[in-house]
């Protein structure tokens, strides 16, 4: 799993980052990793295939609809491109 390290953080950051741990029960490095994870992965973030799914929705399209793009779909099998 990746690691980061981070450098040059304030006294107060990381007492502050301390307390916030304890409050939530978590270690420091828990806690930093939660506050990570919020900020680059929001609960309100748009997922692409709710999007597409929802657009589909509401310009009225049905299964059927949808069966005519699976029809015209290239299915050809592609090969693996060859490392050399």
């Amino acid at each position: 799993m990746p690691a980061v390290t981070i450098r040059n953080l304030s006294e107060e950051t990381h007492r502050a980052l301390k307390v916030r741990a304890a409050q939530q029960g978590r270690s420091t490095e828990a806690e930093i990793r939660h506050i990570l994870e919020q900020a680059v992965r929001p609960a309100s973030r748009i997922r692409l295939g709710s999007l597409l799914a929802e657009i589909g929705r509401s310009a009225g399209l049905t299964d059927l609809d949808c069966a005519v793009f699976d029809d015209l779909r290239d299915k050809t099998v592609s090969e693996p491109e060859a490392m050399e």
